[in-house]
């Protein structure tokens, strides 16, 4: 197996050279850049790699620029100092994310996850894949404060919508119950499957699983019918009634 290193911090770079020669001395490392730049000149000289190992953050600006000027076709593993990138990174072709200081057992079993992946399947779409792994990277379980100091786990599949009430966030749950958040609902678009949730307007996100109907509604408005009580009615707009509709058909 042939692998390409984009990593702009050397003692990172040695590290990970080291720990692959501990838990794969299979693998040859084929080419080592440190740049947005330096990496596209290797991919335009040389054939693509079975995999690349990528820093996110590079010196002349984020590695995931890579990807919107070249098109790369085997599978990454992330490495870098920062959890917060890691949704952006199943976007792309992403089947691990590994934290710096990067360990011999994290790194084994990223390669395992790897080796598991594609075979007995060579031909597999890594596209594909990514969009599976990026399920499994949505938040899919909270804890709820209650009164008396307690939590309640709650999952996001029991969730029908969320809606903005006094300027608090609040959860409609199916078994009734009116659930408080601490989130945003710009955080919680961000951190829930956009295939199952859907931000019909400032006041509320609704899941795909609570829509019972749709109404024409005034200036080519949408009304959202849900199977649950809603302290308003939820309007698309005309301007996002489309995209609404796209989602509705995904």
């Amino acid at each position: 197996m042939n692998a390409l290193i984009v990593e702009d911090e050397k003692a990172a770079l040695r590290n990970l050279k080291a720990l692959l020669a501990q838990v794969a001395p299979a693998l040859h490392v084929a080419g080592e850049t440190d740049s947005i730049a330096d990496t596209l000149d290797w991919l335009a000289d040389h054939p693509c790699p079975d995999l690349v190992f990528m820093d996110i953050q590079l010196a002349d600006g984020p590695a995931f620029d890579i990807f919107d000027r070249t098109d790369i076709g085997c599978p990454v593993i992330f490495t870098t100092a920062y959890d917060e990138y890691a949704l952006k990174a199943f976007g792309v072709n992403s089947i691990d994310y590994l934290l710096k200081p990067i360990n011999a057992d994290d790194l084994a079993r990223a390669l395992d996850k790897l080796q598991r992946l594609t075979h007995p399947l060579p031909g597999r779409d890594y596209r594909r894949l990514a969009g599976e792994l990026r399920q499994a990277a949505y938040q899919n379980h909270f804890l709820v404060p209650l009164k008396g100091n307690k939590y309640l786990p709650v999952s996001a599949d029991s969730l029908l919508y969320f809606y903005i009430s006094g300027g608090t966030v609040k959860a409609m749950d199916e078994n009734g119950r009116e659930l408080p958040f601490a989130q945003t609902l710009d955080e919680l678009a961000d951190c829930l499957d956009p295939h199952r949730f859907f931000r019909a307007n400032r006041q509320f996100l609704i899941a795909r699983k609570a829509i019972c109907d749709i109404d024409l509604w005034f200036n080519g408005r949408l009304a959202v019918n849900l199977v649950c009580p809603t302290p308003e009615k939820v309007l698309i707009s005309k301007a996002k009634a489309a995209e609404f509709k796209q989602w509705l058909t995904e």
